[in-house]
């Protein structure tokens, strides 16, 4: 995954920060524009670990800092729902002009409101998801209530949200209220999946069930279980990336990623070790997949190990091998489990021969079978796990050539 520092313009002419994450491919198949919640940034942990996870699905992903906020220009108390709007429309013409059309639009919070009315007026978004969304845009005025008489007295005051103060105006407060959100949603027409956690405090969870109430079919809704409205959690953040892009695979036209080129071999391996630590993108020219090392190693655990991968490839060919033999056989195996497990052992304590007695790498493989078979066919069965190819392979002298690719 490789991510770009872009600057855009708006039609106010406020220049706003924005980041453009790639897959490891650095071609993405689709485009989508990540929206953060009210008072938060582009920084934040949940909306860099969603946009990670989607280009884990082929994305590129713009997430960018609304006007006044992060690292954008302007001021925040001019920074009414529907600047963020414009901000919006301002980052799909930018991606339009300098890459290709976005069709997905994410949103976080308030971010999800905007997204659902910056879809409505762009005919490029195919779809749209949204998290912990509010179904009124005036909901966020809660944060200030109690301010709010004296920002009509005083015409702009300054309130703490979140911990951070923010100056807010009455123009600020009055452009929330203008926005029929579950009408817009009503009309929308495009498939939406709405993502929300009944635990949470911030945004009730009857919002989400207003939205999907008057949103029209393709709809989905996610239950985010006990996950907290800013996912505070990294798996939930993780959860809810990964969930968008198998989602939105079903209204997307999926093609080969011939652009990934794998130098004629299998599969590459792509690790960009500024931003994933461990993480590693791995692209065959169908598939995608995520490596990892798991935390008491000092990974993030996103992804199974290398070992991991190498026991799996042993139990996958295990079982699909003797898949083919059983019905080449017609016996009654309905399923078929492989347990392997990896480690590294002296020879002493393995039952297998060993000619020089030394630590060595040890793969134990348990057969475990669903069906009405003799002792004498399991018996045969287990004979012919140990001939499947990857294990013979295994097993055999492998010679690894490595060049440099310039």
């Amino acid at each position: 995954m490789k991510s770009e520092k872009l600057i855009i313009e708006n039609n106010e002419g406020v220049k706003l920060q924005a980041y453009l994450e790639l897959p490891a491919n650095q071609k993405p198949s689709h485009f989508a524009i990540f929206a953060h919640c009210f008072t938060c940034t582009s920084n934040l942990s949940a909306v860099k670990n969603i946009s990670r996870a989607l280009t884990a699905h082929g994305f590129g992903v713009l997430r960018f800092d609304f006007t006044g906020l992060g690292r954008s220009e302007g001021d925040f108390a001019n920074s009414h729902f529907s600047s963020n709007v414009g901000d919006l429309l301002a980052v799909n013409q930018y991606l339009i002009a300098h890459y290709q059309a976005p069709t997905l639009l994410v949103g976080h919070s308030l971010g999800g409101a905007a997204v659902i009315v910056a879809a409505s007026k762009l005919n490029n978004i195919k779809a749209v998801a949204t998290v912990g969304a509010p179904a009124t845009a005036s909901h966020v005025t809660h944060l200030f209530s109690h301010s709010v008489e004296d920002i009509k007295e005083k015409g702009e005051v300054e309130v703490n949200i979140g911990g951070r103060p923010f100056k807010i105006n009455n123009a600020f407060v009055e452009d929330f209220g203008k926005i029929d959100l579950p009408e817009i949603t009503k009309a929308l027409r495009k498939p939406i999946l709405i993502m929300h956690s009944p635990l949470d405090s911030i945004v009730g969870i009857d919002n989400a069930q207003k939205l999907y109430h008057n949103a029209v079919h393709p709809k989905s809704f996610i239950s985010l279980d006990d996950a907290d409205h800013l996912l505070t959690n990294k798996a939930d953040s993780i959860y809810v990336g990964d969930v968008i892009g198998a989602w939105v695979k079903r209204y997307f036209n999926t093609e080969n990623n011939d652009s990934f080129t794998t130098q004629g071999e299998q599969l590459v391996a792509h690790l960009n070790l500024k931003d994933d630590n461990f993480t590693t993108t791995i692209q065959t020219k169908k598939h995608q997949f995520i490596a990892d090392e798991p935390e008491h190693v000092g990974g993030d655990d996103f992804g199974p190990s290398p070992y991991d991968f190498l026991s799996a490839g042993l139990a996958a060919c295990t079982v699909m091998t003797l898949k083919m033999y059983a019905e080449r056989k017609k016996w009654d195996v309905k399923e078929i489990f492989a347990y392997v497990t990896y480690s590294k052992r002296h020879s002493h304590g393995v039952t297998v021969d060993v000619e020089n007695p030394k630590p060595m790498d040890y793969l134990h493989k348990q057969l475990k079978f669903i069906g009405n078979l003799d002792e004498k066919q399991i018996e045969r069965l287990k004979e012919i796990a140990s001939k499947c190819p990857v294990h013979r392979t295994l097993q055999s002298e492998i010679i690894i050539e490595t060049d440099l690719i310039s």
